[in-house]
């Protein structure tokens, strides 16, 4: 190497190191206002999982103080909780306390939320563990519920849960065994093909013993799932289109539903567009919250 490429190597590193302590020095770097991080230790499940929460604008205003509000829970949150935060920064949309579950600590996320998330054991699936859905709602319902309802001016009857994915199979499960733990429900690319679909025979068990099912429900799917346009194993707008036109045919006491195929999104862009939507309809069409 010449002395000349040895300079320039030189001046390429400060520059980089410059422009990094630059960027680290801007106001608000990676930063979410209104956040913070808790570390919730877990007696159902003997783990450790991290919560970000984050508080809708004006929640600490002398005004606000006797307002409670909704709150929007988050699977697989260290991608979620920041589309969500984004999602709901823009004053219309910034109604709702919003809650993130990290993965487990010491754990491969997708290990961790493939385990907590899908509701039986399939034993076809040989790289991860499934079938841990029930302890981890336990943990949702009797853990992190209470402890978010006492921390903040949480309105318990307006509970909102949103998963996308295993996330989205995750809730349409909570929706057909324990519907009444959430208010409202929003879905996106859910997979519902699970254990040779699953949540139909589930479905199919909670329509014998109950007439009504009280929850809001938004389904969406991008219209790029399908097997033919892209690498899925699974049609996913179908399996949509199937359980949502099942869930209708009940003709439910109490549900709300509404739902999308999402032209010109797939797997990976559905949720922020499925969770604006979602929550627009929620806010606006269901609850009445204004501008």
């Amino acid at each position: 190497m010449n002395k000349y490429s040895l300079t320039f190597l030189v001046f390429v590193f400060s520059l980089s190191a410059y422009a990094e302590d630059f960027v680290k020095k801007l106001p608000g770097f990676f930063e979410i206002t209104n956040s913070e991080i808790y570390t919730v230790d877990s007696k159902v499940l003997a783990r450790k999982y991290n919560v970000y929460v984050k508080l809708p604008a004006g929640y600490s205003d002398e005004k606000n103080k006797g307002e409670s509000y909704p709150v929007l829970y988050l699977n697989d949150g260290p991608h979620t909780f920041k589309v969500a935060s984004g999602v709901t920064h823009l004053r219309q949309m910034n109604k709702a306390i919003v809650v993130g579950i990290d993965f487990a600590h010491g754990e491969n996320g997708q290990y961790s939320r493939v385990r907590d998330l899908t509701p039986e054991l399939d034993e076809s699936w040989t790289r991860y563990k499934t079938g841990g859905a029930t302890q981890y709602l336990k943990f949702i319902e009797k853990e992190l519920i209470p402890f978010v309802e006492s921390h903040y001016r949480a309105d318990p009857s307006r509970r909102i849960l949103s998963g996308h994915s295993l996330g989205g199979l995750f809730g349409a499960w909570v929706l057909v065994t324990k519907p009444e733990l959430f208010s409202s429900y929003i879905l996106t690319s859910s997979s519902l093909w699970f254990k040779s679909e699953l949540i139909l025979s589930l479905e199919d068990h909670y329509a014998t013993k109950h007439k009504s099912l009280n929850a809001n429900v938004f389904l969406a799917t991008g219209a790029l799932e399908t097997i033919k346009k892209s690498h899925m194993l699974n049609d996913m707008v179908d399996g949509h289109q199937r359980f949502v036109r099942r869930l209708r045919s009940r003709n439910y006491q109490g549900l709300q539903i509404q739902d999308e195929v999402v032209n010109g999104t797939d797997h990976y862009s559905t949720f922020p567009v499925g969770l604006s939507k979602g929550l627009r309809w929620i806010y606006q069409d269901l609850w009445n919250l204004g501008q």
